[in-house]
């Protein structure tokens, strides 16, 4: 009888050993399974960031790109419209000098006329018979002097003015008569005039020495 108890007891113990033993199992696989799910979370967490990360350095980095070629736009830009704005500033300077110039031909042809309507007043005597005659050389001449005012052109002042290579030109020397005349003009031979502060005939004069 007591044997029979003790092989029961035994049995009883073998029994409840197996039940722990199977409890611990389940419980490792469920820890493991428990270990395998957030070893598995934590690789997607981080693979998410990883994937957002690289799409904001990519967005960083066409961003920078972006901003450079705005950057080369707006320099070419600035470029082409200074150019242009220096092209337009060239051209109307030269329209300015154009119109202030325009027809300096025909105005120094004029001049030429000028010159032989003086040197035909300085050939004409004043005597009575000859008075309609010169009154109607005057005439003409004076309509040409107010056509040359017209246009702006003016006699360059020469007589008794130091001599200038920007306004008179040289065409012989001769002793000075007093001292203060040395290196001054002492006669014109050819009137020269200019044309909106443009020379457009340089006066042809002698120098004292």
């Amino acid at each position: 009888m007591s044997d029979k108890k003790d092989i029961k007891d035994e049995d009883l113990k073998n029994s409840q050993v197996k039940e722990e033993m199977a409890a611990k199992k389940a419980n490792k696989s469920e820890d493991k399974a428990e270990d395998k799910k957030d070893l598995k979370s934590s690789k997607t967490k981080k693979k998410g960031r990883t994937k957002k990360k690289s799409k904001e350095e990519i967005l960083k980095e066409e961003l920078i790109e972006a901003k450079e070629k705005i950057a080369e736009i707006n320099d070419k830009y600035l470029r082409l419209y200074s150019e242009f704005d220096n092209f337009r500033k060239r051209t109307m300077k030269e329209k300015a000098e154009l119109f202030k110039t325009a027809g300096e031909d025909v105005i120094v042809s004029i001049i030429s006329i000028v010159d032989d309507f003086e040197r035909a007043l300085k050939a004409t005597d004043t005597s009575e018979e000859n008075k309609a005659h010169r009154e109607g050389i005057e005439l003409i001449y004076n309509r040409f002097k107010k056509i040359l005012e017209q246009k702006n052109v003016k006699e360059i002042e020469a007589v008794g003015k130091e001599f200038d290579t920007d306004l008179h030109e040289a065409l012989t020397k001769i002793p000075a008569p007093t001292e203060d005349m040395k290196g001054k003009v002492i006669d014109v031979i050819e009137k020269g005039y200019s044309m909106n502060d443009k020379i457009i005939r340089y006066a042809k004069v002698v120098v004292g020495d």
